[in-house]
């Protein structure tokens, strides 16, 4: 599956409620999976929790993308991959 084959699975399943919930609550919702990932990497949780959260996380992350109009694998490939990528790093 590919970022945007799945990013498309998020918008057909879950899209109408999406929209209607907007960007703030659902990015209250992306940061509350965000610190559910933290708490999974920070503690004594076994490998498919991890799998888990990474996962919300992800899903999340589609869910913003697509309410806000971002095609996730197209912001990739020209951050990442045009011209050669960033310089530098953070």
């Amino acid at each position: 599956m590919t970022i945007k084959e799945f990013q498309d699975h998020i918008r057909t399943k879950y899209g109408a409620r999406d929209q209607e919930r907007g960007t703030p609550a659902t990015f209250l919702w992306f940061v509350e999976e965000v610190g559910e990932l933290a708490s999974a990497l920070g503690g004594k949780t076994g490998h498919e929790n991890k799998e888990e959260e990474f996962a919300d996380v992800l899903a999340w992350l589609c869910t913003l993308a697509n309410i806000n109009g971002v095609d996730l694998e197209k912001a990739l490939h020209d951050k990442y991959f045009k011209n050669g990528g960033p310089v530098g790093h953070k």
